[in-house]
């Protein structure tokens, strides 16, 4: 018998369009001999009780931003007594929450870029940043596919920046810029897969050269490093796998910077297009898409 699968996708954050190409692409790529797929597409918080199917066996979450990964739906799929795929709730609120996750990876000594936050215009601790020296990073602390981050070269443009993060969030993170590549390590089920190197033509991997095509677009491929990078890769992979206590999958953000891999953030639940990052690195290791939808499902039970 077949397992009934809901795939649940839009949500209530800035992400959503992004969400919504994702579940569109899992829709059309799952495998409807094994499974029975229906659609939930949220528009408010509410409708994952409201809208859900009779007797799903499974959800697949391929939501982003607030309200998919911060943990919440995690927790309302607990409370209805429906697997899910990826983290757990305690898991996926960690890894949202930028600040609470640097805190997991300093005590856990995997190096991080240094940091500071602010929660209000008058918190902003300009100490802290002369100390991390400029330019920095200043971006929503719950905030994903890089809205409203900027980076800021002097002091008087702080206040500006953290003024237009607090628009979107209750908290601002200011974070050292580390100069270097951008990588991102999938790992499924504990296993780290190959690594891909992002290359921006903007200054940083920002929410337009994520998303947009042809001269503009970060490009993404694909590496073998020489082996004492590789190994460190992997090894910060798998322990940010174990301090976190992630399950079925997730995929982890470093920058390359003097010879040594920084975490830059974790994300519980990726891109899921054909063409986003994950479903790249496992391409690489002969995994087709629709096999890698099969994977997270059978992980995440």
């Amino acid at each position: 018998m077949k397992k009934k699968v809901v795939v649940i996708m839009g949500g209530i954050s800035s992400e959503r369009e992004v969400s919504l190409n994702s579940g569109k692409s899992v829709l059309e790529a799952i495998d409807r001999n094994k499974y029975d797929v229906h659609q939930l597409i949220i528009d408010e918080p509410m409708d994952v009780v409201n809208k859900m199917p009779q007797d799903i066996d499974f959800a697949l979450i391929v939501l982003h931003g607030k309200y998919g990964e911060d943990g919440t739906i995690q927790s309302m799929l607990e409370s209805m007594n429906i697997p899910y795929s990826g983290c757990d709730p305690l898991t996926s609120g960690i890894c949202m929450d930028k600040n609470m996750s640097k805190k997991v990876l300093k005590s856990s000594n995997i190096p991080t870029a240094p940091w500071t936050i602010a929660k209000s215009l008058d918190s902003i601790d300009y100490d802290a940043i002369e100390k991390m020296g400029y330019p920095v990073f200043i971006k929503p602390n719950s905030g994903g596919s890089s809205v409203a981050t900027f980076k800021v070269d002097r002091k008087e443009d702080v206040y500006e920046a953290v003024r237009q993060g607090l628009e979107v969030d209750d908290i601002v993170m200011i974070e050292g810029y580390l100069p270097g590549d951008e990588y991102t390590s999938f790992i499924l089920n504990g296993e780290v897969f190959p690594t891909i190197k992002i290359s921006s033509p903007n200054e940083f991997f920002d929410y337009e050269s994520k998303y947009a095509t042809g001269a503009k677009a970060a490009t993404e491929e694909v590496v073998y490093l020489e082996e004492n990078l590789q190994n460190e890769i992997n090894l910060r992979s798998e322990e940010c796998w174990d301090a976190f206590n992630c399950r079925a999958f997730v995929r982890v953000d470093f920058i390359l910077s003097n010879g040594k891999f920084y975490v830059l953030e974790l994300n519980t639940l990726p891109g899921m297009t054909k063409t986003s990052l994950i479903p790249r690195s496992a391409n690489a290791k002969d995994i087709s898409y629709s096999e890698l939808i099969d994977k997270i499902i059978e992980y995440s039970l």
